[in-house]
């Protein structure tokens, strides 16, 4: 076994790999995790690892501070190793009042964070790309860190660097993929959130407050927040496998707790419903009001 330091997700752990491990797949997927997938050298310390790799049937446990994670060996040494890991650190990253979370984000004119939730196909990445033509700068699609400050103040690290965006002359093609730019280079507080829904059949543009927020919206927000601390992104039997894995066990009832005080905090920003018929629309409504 070998000993290396993970730097993912803004936070770093202590990595055990087996002998001879072939990670170049996984540091391929470097642009397709928030804060990146590196390797580094691990310093000689006895301290025990955050996660453990070992190949078998495949399986998830915890020993005292240890995730083990058993992957079959071709899994391993696949991209799926990088998500995995990713997965495996985000206890790490609640205790330290970070959370993973799907969204896209970016940095406006005055330099404060906006989110933009919404479900799959809500419109949340070609909305994005309208408001960077429009001079904001982009922070992650997808997904992004989102943090909590000593001072109660939350905070956009930045996610993704990457979007799939589909041709609109190839509906039916596979997305490529583009590198965001301009990207953030840093942190950025966050001062709006906005679920966004942009659909043709949406003819009126809306901006409607979600404050205060409804039992549904904070139960959408539970999920969200819960949802890589329950592994459910990354079924341990590889990306390109069967999408079914067990739950992790990675939550605790404190970092639960933490999660309902996060979402209070989210509740005291500029919180927003945004429907309109075209991202073009969507950017300019958002461009307007700004973040005030």
């Amino acid at each position: 076994m070998t000993t290396h330091r993970l730097i993912t997700g803004h936070v770093s752990a202590l990595l055990v790999l087996p002998e001879k491990l072939d990670t170049a797949p996984a540091q391929a997927a470097d642009r397709s995790l928030p804060g990146g997938w590196t390797l580094k050298a691990a310093p000689d310390t006895k301290t025990a690892a955050d996660i453990e790799i070992t190949t078998g049937a495949a399986a998830v446990t915890i020993e005292q501070d240890t995730v083990h994670l058993r992957l079959p060996a071709a899994v391993a040494a696949s991209d799926t190793l990088a998500y995995a890991t990713y997965t495996a650190t985000e206890r790490i990253r609640q205790q330290q009042h970070k959370a993973t979370v799907h969204a896209t984000a970016l940095i406006a004119l005055d330099g404060q964070a906006v989110l933009l939730i919404g479900m799959k196909g809500a419109g949340k990445t070609s909305t994005a790309i309208a408001l960077a033509a429009r001079g904001w700068t982009h922070a992650g699609d997808d997904l992004i860190v989102l943090g909590e400050r000593g001072d109660g103040g939350l905070v956009v690290w930045p996610g993704k660097p990457t979007a799939a965006i589909r041709d609109p002359t190839r509906p039916l093609a596979p997305k490529p993929r583009h590198l965001l730019e301009p990207f953030a280079t840093g942190p950025a507080a966050l001062a709006r959130v906005v679920r966004v829904a942009v659909h043709p059949d949406l003819a009126q543009a809306s901006m409607t407050p979600a404050v205060p927020l409804s039992v549904n919206e904070r139960l959408r927000l539970h999920e969200m927040l819960a949802r890589y601390i329950s592994g459910l992104p990354t079924p341990v039997t590889g990306v390109s496998g069967v999408p079914y894995g067990p739950v992790w066990p990675l939550d605790t009832p404190g970092l639960a707790r933490w999660r309902s005080h996060l979402i209070t905090a989210l509740a005291g920003c500029r919180f927003d419903y945004l429907h309109a018929s075209d991202p073009e629309t969507a950017a300019d409504l958002l461009t307007k009001e700004g973040t005030t």
